[in-house]
């Protein structure tokens, strides 16, 4: 099993190479830090004529905070429409035989869906305040598709929750929520600090992914991939969801921290609501087991409190 890893030194690709280390596979390895811009196809072409890989494991994006993406909303949707046709070009003229394998963060679904089903992913507009990000997750499919047809390229598409564990951005405007929310009390409560913001009015429910779990969902699907369920996109998903300020309250539960927590509601939530539906995911995997909640914030807590001060 040859497999290239793309975007392997960000959060989920960090996670992901762990995972296929711990089962004896060692991916070639490839980000932009590491020399290789997917927005050039000839260096792309040319990497992956290199090591004719039999999966392509595609974790490399430009993407931030709420905040982030909507402050730089033309560089990021810039930035990630050239790099999927980048990878996809390269694919088509070196390696079609290759098996692409695209998570797809679920800001993708409709900005109105209380539930989010796989058929009904493209019925509506993307929240605006993703509208950047998950206007690329969307690009990415289509593209996917595009070249199966032209050029026989199979590509898979893992539906995403929002993702934490350990590996993120210690930067609260480019780490995921979670994790920015964690880094934060690290911060805090080795600082003491007085109070400690928290973005939005923490109304929003969210569906939570422990990054290592998604690592062992890519190895599941590596192991499945010629699977039925899998010729649509997935979501890898629990059906299950929480508030942010639930959220908050169990995090402090980690912590001594005694200062004040302020919402900072000129911040945006985002949508009300992203929870999805497990039925074609229990129809693939019905024995996988997701980490506990509670168990995957403390695993997450001792990563940030291992790397700080940031």
């Amino acid at each position: 099993m040859k497999i290239v890893l793309l975007g392997a030194t960000g959060f989920a690709g960090r996670n992901v190479a762990q995972e296929l280390r711990r089962r004896g596979v060692e991916p070639v390895e490839s980000s932009l830090s590491l020399g290789l811009d997917l927005r050039d196809t000839a260096a792309t072409a040319a990497f992956l004529g290199q090591h004719c890989p039999d999966f392509i494991i595609n974790c490399a994006a430009h993407v931030g905070s709420l905040n982030y993406v909507t402050e730089k909303a033309a560089t990021v949707v810039a930035d990630n429409a050239r790099m999927i046709l980048g990878m996809y070009e390269a694919v088509a003229q070196v390696c079609p035989k290759a098996v692409v394998i695209n998570p797809i963060a679920n800001c993708a679904y409709p900005a109105a869906a209380d539930v989010f089903r796989e058929d009904e992913w493209w019925n509506g507009h993307i929240h605006r305040s993703v509208l950047s990000y998950g206007t690329s997750r969307r690009l990415l499919w289509a593209t996917a598709e595009c070249f199966e047809m032209q050029y026989g390229v199979r590509s898979i598409h893992l539906l995403t929750p929002n993702m934490y564990g350990p590996y993120d951005s210690t930067d609260p405007n480019k780490a995921h929520a979670l994790n920015a929310l964690i880094s934060k009390f690290v911060k805090a409560e080795l600082t003491d600090q007085p109070e400690l913001s928290v973005w939005g009015t923490g109304a929003v429910i969210r569906e939570w992914l422990y990054a290592p779990d998604f690592g062992r969902l890519i190895w599941a699907v590596l192991q499945n991939h010629a699977c039925p369920s899998l010729k649509q996109p997935v979501n890898l998903a629990q059906n299950d969801g929480l508030s942010v300020k639930d959220l908050v309250k169990l995090i402090q539960s980690k912590f001594n921290y005694r200062g004040q927590v302020v919402w900072d509601c000129t911040k945006p939530d985002g949508a009300p609501k992203k929870v999805m539906d497990n039925t074609r995911f229990r129809q693939m995997l019905p024995n996988f087991r997701f980490t506990d909640f509670s168990e995957g914030i403390k695993e997450t807590v001792k990563y940030y409190q291992s790397v700080y001060p940031y």
